[in-house]
């Protein structure tokens, strides 16, 4: 949706990104219902201002700025240090913010084409990321195992499940006696749901469970809402956005947009989130401005995906609702960098207005800024 160069300047001077990219066609929020409507804690996964590439004390001035009740730090990168003093500043800083923090960070799957040696093996990394989060605070530690690549890699996806549970099963003593669960993420289409919920059940449900990624729900051909279904009674963490879907010819192209842009009824699915995760913190990750195309209409592609004819019909059943939408294009004589900041900026804040406005979440009862 284009805006011209004099209105991303006027948003971006006075610092209301959140005046850029107007939902075309789509009716503005209703009026704000009571905060206690659906009490959930929300929250921003850092990706979301990835752009930035602010480190965590920023992060979290940012997010109490904008009064959420949890800050989702999903890459450890983000830390000043891994010392224990500097995460007890880290920690100190969070507290009197009033926000709960929330650590993730990447692949624990050693044959994934994913994984970085960056914190040593798989089970090392693990075991930081563990005793990081227990410093932290955070109740979880995130991880994936990799990507849709994965899938097509010597033993497939189900090889790169069990790789992931051996380093589970390895590191299971110390995640209980820290008190940390660890969150293995749906990422980039490397898991099914089924898929996902058959490695916590391997590696352990006493301390596994799932951070729910809506966005990456459509990646695997699944309605989102259907996906909630399967893997929220084993969600323990969460990174959302909304899928704009639409048909090709050869199948049908997916691109992530803010929370209420997309083909999701957020309040059908913030009912089942109630019943099924009541605890888990709404946590906003959104990945704008661009589609990827999944061909699923030519066999071919069902050679690395699990094709099941009722999870399919689902997904038929959006893309027939969806309609092609422009990808983020920088506006003609902007600097880029500056352009992808302001758009993250605008895509995150216009989904907690629509979060708090429409679905009533969150903890506090926002006041206007000073």
């Amino acid at each position: 949706m284009p805006f011209s160069r004099r209105h991303f300047l006027s948003a971006l001077t006075s610092g209301m990104a959140t005046t850029l990219l107007p939902r075309a066609g789509f009716a503005a929020p209703p009026p704000a219902t009571a905060p206690s409507m659906r009490p959930i804690a929300l929250g921003i996964d850092n990706f979301a201002v990835r752009a930035f590439g602010w480190k965590a004390p920023q992060l979290i001035e940012y997010a109490a700025k904008l009064q959420l009740d949890t800050l989702f730090l999903s890459d450890i990168d983000c830390l000043p240090s891994l010392e224990e003093t500097a995460l007890r500043d880290i920690k100190a800083q969070a507290d009197a913010a009033r926000l709960a923090l929330y650590i993730g960070s990447w692949s624990i799957c050693p044959t994934s084409v994913r994984f970085k040696p960056n914190w040593g093996t798989a089970e090392e990394h693990l075991k930081t990321g563990i005793r990081v989060s227990k410093a932290l605070g955070s109740p979880v530690f995130r991880v994936i195992l990799g990507s849709m690549d994965d899938r097509k890699t010597p033993g497939g996806i189900n090889a790169r499940i069990d790789d992931t549970v051996k380093v589970l099963k390895a590191c299971r003593g110390i995640a209980l006696e820290a008190g940390i669960k660890i969150a293995v993420e749906n990422h980039a289409g490397d898991m099914h749901s089924w898929e996902l919920v058959r490695l916590i059940e391997e590696a352990g449900p006493d301390f596994v469970g799932v951070n729910i990624d809506s966005g990456n729900a459509a990646w695997t051909l699944e309605d989102p809402t259907d996906l909630l279904e399967r893997l929220g009674p084993y969600t323990i963490c969460s990174s959302l956005r909304d899928d704009m879907i639409w048909s090709t010819p050869e199948g049908a192209s997916i691109q992530w947009t803010a929370i209420g842009d997309g083909l999701l009824d957020w309040n059908a699915y913030m009912d089942r989130w109630r019943l099924l995760c009541p605890n888990v913190p709404f946590q906003i990750e959104t990945i704008s401005g661009f589609s990827k195309p999944f061909p699923y209409k030519t066999e071919a592609f069902w050679q690395h995906y699990d094709k099941r004819p009722e999870v399919l019909a689902k997904f038929d059943a959006l893309a027939t609702k969806g309609h092609a939408i422009e990808p983020f294009k920088t506006p003609a004589g902007m600097d880029k960098k500056e352009a992808e900041k302001a758009f993250q900026k605008s895509e995150v804040e216009r989904s907690i207005t629509y979060c708090r406005k429409v679905l009533g979440l969150g903890r506090r009862d926002p006041k206007p800024a000073a």
